[in-house]
This record gives structure tokens, sequence and C-alpha cells, in this order.
């Protein structure tokens, strides 16, 4: 069953900040001190038109406090450059980092909003030398411009995806030292790291560029492990994934978007999966 609420905005989010970082977080806002688990990641950390995002369902589970650090659309540049953030990361008993797509961040090519990683900024000298006949003052949003390029020129869009899974590697190795102590890596979506390794996601998502997280695959994975204390991966279900809006909360006028998110089920699927290793890490027990 899909709920549909008579308000606005459907939940209430209860949007906080937190020290002097101007990043807008999932509420309710939480402490940080003592001992707690630091969540990171994008709009499926967050869990919009969720009630209970998996953080929530972990901390329900085990006992453990869980912060929840989820920002919508967000790529690694938000946190990485945010020193609120890092300092939370670097206090938690436990950080969890969800793989982001490769296409929310500044590059050589082109340059995104600091805080809405999806909101595309400019292209640089570089970007409109190798691709002269597109007028970039058209574009808002990130996926629409690359998708852009890519019905222009498969070549130079490749070219520009090279670059993205570069600086994304880079950007995440200087993340996840940035934070050291304990950390798990999330892999939290409807298709595996091989499948991206394997083209299988290329034409996914509407714009074809290929399904979340953005141009990411198995052997970027792998060269961060020796980085992290342990990898989830969550490969959804195809129940999970054929599940639509079920259970999800919004208002008429946002149906159109919840049917792209990530609903309960999902969020399920992934506490499961990292409930064994942030208990391990955290000690704490759960039934």
């Amino acid at each position: 069953m899909t709920y549909v609420t008579n308000g606005r905005s459907g939940l209430d989010y209860l949007p906080c900040r937190y020290g002097r970082s101007r990043l807008q977080f999932r509420g309710p806002k939480r402490r940080l001190v003592g001992e707690y688990a630091l969540f990171i990641g994008g709009t499926e950390t967050y869990g919009r038109f969720v009630e209970k995002p998996y953080p929530v369902l972990i901390e329900q589970a085990t006992g453990a406090r869980c912060i929840n650090f989820g920002l919508q659309n967000a790529g690694v540049d938000a946190f990485l450059n945010d020193p609120t953030v890092m300092d939370a990361a670097q206090k938690a008993r436990v950080t969890v980092v969800q793989v982001m797509g490769a296409q929310n961040m500044s590059n050589r090519f082109y340059s995104v909003h600091p805080r809405r990683n999806d909101r595309f900024l400019h292209a640089s000298a570089m970007m409109k030398q190798l691709v002269r006949d597109v007028d970039f003052v058209e574009f808002s949003f990130n996926r629409h411009m690359l998708s852009a390029v890519r019905g222009l020129s498969q070549e130079r869009f490749q070219i520009i995806r090279a670059e993205l899974q570069e600086a994304w590697l880079g950007r995440m190795r200087h993340l996840l030292k940035g934070i050291g102590g304990r950390t798990i890596l999330l892999w939290f979506a409807g298709h595996t790291p091989d499948d991206a390794s394997k083209g299988k996601s290329v034409q996914g998502g509407a714009d074809g560029l290929g399904d979340d997280p953005l141009f990411i695959d198995r052997a970027m994975i792998e060269a961060l492990r020796p980085l992290v204390t342990s990898v989830v991966e969550v490969n959804l279900s195809s129940d999970a994934l054929s599940r639509g809006t079920e259970g999800m909360v919004f208002d008429a006028m946002q149906a159109p978007i919840a049917a792209g998110m990530l609903g309960p089920l999902a969020h399920q699927e992934a506490a499961a999966a990292l409930v064994p290793d942030l208990v391990r890490l955290m000690g704490k027990r759960h039934d």
C-alpha cells in the first residue's frame, strides 16, 4: 500500500544542521558525544519518502546510536569539504560511507554546487575545448549535461566518464584516509558492482547514463578495500525493486519523484546486511 499524505510536504524530515556546517541533514538532531555510528551518503541514506531509513532500523535493532548524515543528491565533495562532517566522522565509533555516484563532484571538466552536488555550475576550458558544439549555459543538472554530451559523441563522453572515475577514486581515498578508524563502505543499489564492470547498467536510468551509483564498478570498489574495515554489498532483491512506492510517504505532487526512490523494503535489506558488521565494530548486542 502507498501512503499519500494530504499535507504539502509528506514526511517531516526535521532538517537540522550540526556545528558550523551549512549542510542540512535529516533530523531529529542528535548530540555528537559518546559512542555513535555515523552514516554518510546520498539520497538513499537520507531516506527520502521513507519513514524509517536504514540508520533508524539499525539503531532499533542494535541499540547503537546511529546518526544520519545522508544528503539528498550528494557527492563525495559535500562531505570531504566540510570540517564539521569530517570531525564527526573521526570521532564516531564506526562510520558507514555509502558509495555515491561519480557525476556529482567537481573535476577537471566541470564544477558542481558545493552543497547541492547534483547542480551543474559551469564547464571548464578543458570541457569547452573537448565539446565545442554544446552551449553549457542551458544546463542546471549534471546528469542532463552528461546525457547531452553522450548523445552528441560517445567517444568524448567516455573521456569525461574516465575523468570522473579517476577523480572519484582520488576523492574517496582522501575521504576515507581523513576519517580513519573503523569504516564500512556500503554498496546500496539494485545492481552489483560486477554488473557495472561488465557494462550491464550502461544503458540504465531514464537518461541512458546508467544506474546509481553512476559510473562505479567492481575495480573501483576493490581499490578502496584496503582503506576500510569492511565492504558491505547490498544488491537489492527483485522483491524490493518491484514494490514501487509501497509503504512510502509523499504527497500527490511528489508521486513521480517517489517512483524513482528506494522504498522501505530496500532499507530493511540494507539494515539487515549492515547489522552484523556494525555490531562487531560497535560491540553491541542485538536480538
